[in-house]
């Protein structure tokens, strides 16, 4: 089949509006959020239904055209990049953004792969129920893409990650065959576990195009609070006393550097740190509860009292409202979008061990500053999971791009040596994409990557499914 073959007949399966061909159309589909990958693809399809994403595959297998499955288009690495051939097919899933089934009584969700995360948490809180899932891009990102990705976010510390809360895909195969697996069983010990194969492959194995999701109760209460620290050591002291007092209420601990602070005050001036910003360090908790306020507030006075009267925090402030509750988290919220203001800089997605993180920060950050004298470090995270985003930003009077350009590559093989040599994973939640395949060849077990190409080439014997991702071949 031609290319002019495949283009008439992507048309005439999805009709002449839901391919796009024209440069200016396809412009948001050929660059990714960080824009630091611009393709240019031979089109992009849009199909409506499953049905038409598994034929979509078809053709594109009889044209030996490679296909990129792309959600929301707003991870970091890479993954939903087309390369420069102008012979890759992006394959959209934004139209499918249904969600097409709620039952209370099992607490699933069934949404469509094009369903944006903000729009299925609304649906689960109309029905008093609570899809956890939580991250700043949830007003763009779709659950096929989060699931794609095994998203993490802001709750992982008592939900789990995107895969924690799936019980079941429909997928379209490399092949163009639809897999019917939306189960909402919580146990169905029957053979492999296809869906864990799915999510976190990028769409390197497949195509998601639908997921049976877990639901929760909505918490009778919720607290928030914002902790001044000393160092990193007593933020993980102020975790294991809150993990103690809070056990599964618990729900975000989110570990601030006063750096990230200083750029949000910069570029988002309207939103006021509740604390003076005299401390290196900060913690952002949260408490969810299933009795009430009132004990809500005493479980979590009880925890920053106890940390105070020992000296491990400095300072604290409780939201007295859910308007202060949220403007502490938009502030957590907008330290990423106050980096991009700034000008570019060095992201890192690391895990260490929570045991190792203050040693890990300390020596890291001491290496770094020898090494760039002056270099901003951006450093926040979810230290109740033991991810941190451990970002530089160029020194005040520097040019931005000059300084990653000169500095990107040392501070990636720094950065990531540590936290491989702490035990840890240097990509904690945004995958590999193109961004990190060299550091998977690099750190990953020899054993497992062997295993991940096989089973590469068993599933996408010829390699059409997002080529380049993850695995370099």
């Amino acid at each position: 089949m031609t290319t002019a073959d495949l283009l008439q007949a992507l048309r005439a399966a999805l009709g002449d509006d839901h391919v796009l061909t024209a440069p200016a159309d396809m412009a948001g589909y050929a660059e990714d959020w960080r824009k630091r990958y611009r393709g240019v693809p031979l089109a992009v399809a849009l199909p409506g239904t499953t049905e038409q994403v598994a034929g979509v595959v078809r053709l594109c297998r009889a044209a030996r055209a490679a296909i990129v499955p792309q959600g929301g288009n707003t991870g970091l690495v890479g993954g939903a990049a087309p390369d420069g051939s102008g012979r890759q097919i992006v394959l959209s899933l934004k139209r499918m953004r249904r969600v097409r089934a709620l039952d209370t009584a099992d607490r699933v969700l069934v949404a469509e792969a094009g369903c944006v995360l903000a729009e299925v948490q609304r649906a689960a809180r109309e029905a008093g129920l609570l899809f956890p899932l939580s991250l700043a891009a949830e007003g763009s990102a779709t659950i096929g893409g989060v699931l794609s990705s095994n998203a993490g976010g802001t709750a992982v510390l008592r939900y789990g990650n995107a895969r924690a809360l799936c019980l079941g895909l429909e997928a379209v195969t490399p092949q163009g065959a639809i897999w019917h697996g939306l189960s909402t069983l919580r146990k169905d010990n029957t053979g492999y576990d296809l869906r864990d194969l799915l999510i976190g492959a990028e769409g390197t194995l497949g195509i998601i195009t639908a997921a049976s999701l877990m639901l929760y109760p909505q918490p009778a209460a919720r607290r928030t609070a914002w902790v001044a620290l000393a160092d990193v050591a007593a933020a993980v002291h102020l975790l294991a006393r809150a993990r103690d007092a809070l056990d599964a209420g618990l729900t975000g601990f989110e570990l601030i550097s006063r750096e990230c602070l200083h750029l949000v005050a910069r570029h988002f001036p309207a939103l006021r740190a509740p604390l003076p910003l005299d401390a290196p360090w900060y913690v952002l908790l949260e408490l969810s509860d299933s009795e009430d306020e009132a004990h809500a507030q005493a479980r979590l006075e009880a925890v920053l009292g106890a940390a105070l009267e020992a000296g491990g925090a400095l300072d604290c402030a409780l939201a007295a409202s859910l308007a202060q509750a949220t403007a502490m988290w938009q502030i957590r919220e907008h330290i990423p979008l106050a980096q991009a203001a700034e000008g570019l800089n060095i992201k890192h997605d690391i895990a260490v061990p929570i045991s190792h993180m203050a040693s890990f920060v300390a020596d890291t950050s001491a290496r770094l500053q020898w090494m760039i004298p002056d270099v901003r470090l951006v450093v926040f995270g979810h230290l109740g999971d033991g991810n941190l985003h451990y970002n530089l930003q160029a020194p005040a009077a520097a040019d931005a791009d000059a300084f990653r350009a000169q500095h990107e590559t040392a501070c990636n093989e720094l950065l990531h040596a540590a936290a491989m040599a702490a035990g840890g994973s240097f990509s904690a939640e945004h995958g590999v994409g193109l961004l990190k395949t060299a550091e998977l060849a690099r750190y990953k077990d020899a054993a497992a990557l062997a295993m991940m190409h096989a089973i590469k080439r068993a599933l996408d014997p010829d390699g059409l499914m997002n080529p380049g991702k993850i695995l370099r071949t």
